[in-house]
């Protein structure tokens, strides 16, 4: 038998790290994704295998059933083993009959998206594998890699979405939405070119004193309404700026435009965890070759990255 999953990408427009503590956020699917193609047989083995958008292998393991469903991890080299086995295993606790019929799987993924971009590689995989194993993806996400979940949000729906953690993790509000501006053709989205990782993120926030949280909460709030329902341009780079200088005194962090662009023209946004990944940036077409310049040269327009 086999079986295929697909999951969206994501790029959080608003709300980084506060959404964690119930700000609402908007975020934006995006065009690429990850599949997950499962083949069954009657090997009694796992076989792992996991392709790049080049159709290279990246990563590939094998574990017997019977030891995924004991917690033993395969004595392999590389530091993706324990990470997957214990997603695997959590969705196997959610549901006991996953992976419980005593039979083989060969499994293939395949990401549409380049590995380090940031996208989406855990949240995806995550989502099809809950898909797969018929469980609550945001409880696997909660057991297995933590997070705030709009990533998963994002996975599970082909539009923008409003994103609010009000009380249960496992259950968040998500509401459908529209951000589609007539300029667009304006908006653009710059690699920096260095990959941020979540949870090292996610870990340096949850330590910061966050004493003025509330007010942060309730600005954020107001910027991600506005953001989403702006039509004028110059309008919508004042709240962008807004938004970055609030999240900059929250986390006593300098704006990625102070550190890196001071001299840029547009506005920029940091995206999701600071530092990495993806900004956003507003300008023309031409000018985007001031990054260019400046050794960032992976920079997709809205229209390409956008679902």
């Amino acid at each position: 038998m086999k079986q295929e999953f697909y999951s969206n990408g994501k790029l959080l427009i608003t709300g980084e790290y506060v959404v964690l503590d119930g700000a609402k956020a908007l975020a934006l699917p995006t065009k690429k994704g990850q599949s997950l193609v499962v083949e069954t047989d009657n090997s009694g083995i796992l076989n792992w295998n996991s392709l790049d958008c080049y159709n290279q292998s990246w990563y590939q393991t094998s574990i017997t059933v019977n030891k995924l469903l004991q917690k033993i991890a395969p004595k392999g080299k590389s530091k993706f083993d324990e990470t997957l086995l214990k997603i695997l295993w959590q969705a196997q606790q959610l549901n006991p009959d996953f992976l419980n019929n005593h039979c083989g799987y060969s499994i293939t993924t395949k990401l549409t998206f380049e590995r380090l971009w940031g996208l989406g590689t855990s949240s995806t995989l995550i989502n099809n594998i809950a898909t797969w194993a018929n469980v609550n993806p945001f409880e696997l996400l909660n057991l297995s890699f933590g997070g705030s979940g709009y990533d998963i949000a994002c996975a599970k729906t082909n539009q923008p979405i409003f994103y609010q953690i009000e009380s249960d993790k496992n259950n968040p509000t998500i509401n459908l939405t529209e951000f589609n501006p007539f300029f667009k053709d304006q908006i653009f989205f710059i690699y920096l070119n260095e990959k941020k990782d979540s949870k090292d993120a996610i870990s340096a926030y949850k330590k910061l004193d966050k004493s003025i949280l509330k007010s942060v909460i309730s600005e954020v709030n107001k910027l991600t309404k506005a953001i989403s329902e702006s039509n004028n341009f110059n309008t919508f780079e004042t709240l962008i700026t807004e938004h970055e200088a609030i999240l900059s005194k929250l986390l006593k962090v300098p704006t990625i435009k102070e550190t890196r662009f001071t001299n840029f023209g547009g506005t920029i946004k940091s995206l999701g965890g600071w530092g990495g990944d993806f900004v956003m940036a507003t300008g023309t077409a031409l000018e985007m070759d001031f990054f260019k310049q400046k050794g960032y040269t992976t920079i997709v327009p809205f229209k390409q990255m956008i679902l």
